[in-house]
């Protein structure tokens, strides 16, 4: 990873190290004039969503959208824009109207896409204004129970066994599961295509139904199904066990502790948007995500709780694009 001040790690490492940044100093509350903290929000806020329902980002940003809107008495209601690895929400929420009244639930394939696809709707670092970075989960190996393969290494000899045979499901082009399923094909060299979903929740559903043998997703849209035992999961990419799969090795203690893909999801506004509005919004998120039954939930969701200033998640972005373009060339990853 670039040496990017306070993001100067790896990724396996981020999570921990942006814990540091909770206690600094939130944006300035210079605004201009007409902005002050009791006019906004003055109506209902639009939250995009740049996937479909049902996945991991999802699922996090409706429970914050309604913990805000109860806090704040004017609806936050998400829109589920799905379409092109999340370009197209986002491309949709660049374009928005910079007072505040439309915020983008950002996934990590926010700072990978533009390296992978020829050409997206938007700039990371023009477009927007970071608020935080709120949460974080592991991408996890999942099989259907089908699969005659308990661990990461069976899962590998199965495959070898039957060339051609097997696929692997993901969210889409340019999420951690794509890229984390790309290193595991390439770290095993092994002939394993990749089948994109729109989304994380049909990816999963296709492993459920045995359309797609394998599938990689985040720990937060498997959880339930995982536990429930509708598929099996062999591995996460965390630096340590996930709480809520304590049985489950990391990619580190199955000999691939150089194969990374821990997901996010962050905050954004259009870049124009009101210092005045930024400095509410973290202040209140920040505020939700301190709410004990937040904590409950975000654990049973498989995510862990990380907030940041918006100059932090700002320079997350710029070293995490860097970063991923550089593994992105390195693993020739296009997308077909």
């Amino acid at each position: 990873m670039p040496d990017d001040g306070d993001w100067s790690m790896t990724l396996a490492t981020r999570r921990v190290a942006l814990q540091t940044f909770a206690a600094a100093t939130v944006v300035s509350t210079f605004a201009p004039s007409g902005w002050t903290q009791s006019t906004y929000p003055a109506r209902a806020v639009r939250v995009i969503v740049p996937f479909p329902p049902g996945g991991g980002t999802d699922i996090f940003s409706r429970f914050i959208a309604q913990k805000l809107t109860e806090r704040l008495g004017q609806s936050f209601f998400v829109e589920n824009i799905a379409g092109a690895g999340g370009n197209l929400g986002t491309g949709q929420a660049a374009k928005a109207a910079a007072d505040g009244y439309t915020i983008l639930f950002a996934f990590s394939s926010f700072a990978v896409n533009p390296s992978l696809y020829a050409k997206v709707p938007y700039d990371p670092l023009k477009d927007f204004q970071p608020v935080t970075l709120a949460v974080s989960t592991p991408t996890v190996v999942i099989v259907h129970p089908s699969i005659p393969a308990n661990t990461l290494q069976e899962l590998v000899e199965v495959v070898r066994k039957s060339p051609g045979k097997f696929t692997y499901a993901s969210g889409g082009f340019g999420t951690q599961a794509h890229l984390v399923g790309e290193q595991i094909r390439l770290a095993y060299d092994i002939d394993l295509a990749h089948v994109p979903f729109h989304g994380a929740g049909p990816s999963v559903a296709s492993v459920v139904a045995g359309h797609t043998p394998i599938g990689l997703t985040s720990l937060a849209a498997g959880i339930e199904q995982i536990k429930g035992g509708q598929v099996r999961a062999l591995a996460v990419t965390s630096p340590r066990r996930a709480a809520e799969l304590a049985d489950v090795p990391t990619m580190a203690e199955v000999g691939q502790p150089s194969i990374i893909g821990d997901s996010w999801v962050g905050v954004l506004v259009p870049a124009a948007t009101p210092k005045a509005v930024v400095t509410i919004l973290h202040r209140e998120i920040e505020a939700v995500m301190a709410l004990p039954d937040t904590r409950i939930r975000l654990a049973q969701l498989g995510y862990e709780p990380i907030m940041s200033t918006s100059d932090a998640f700002a320079r997350g972005i710029r070293s995490e694009t860097e970063t991923w373009a550089k593994v992105i060339a390195a693993s020739n990853i296009k997308v077909q």
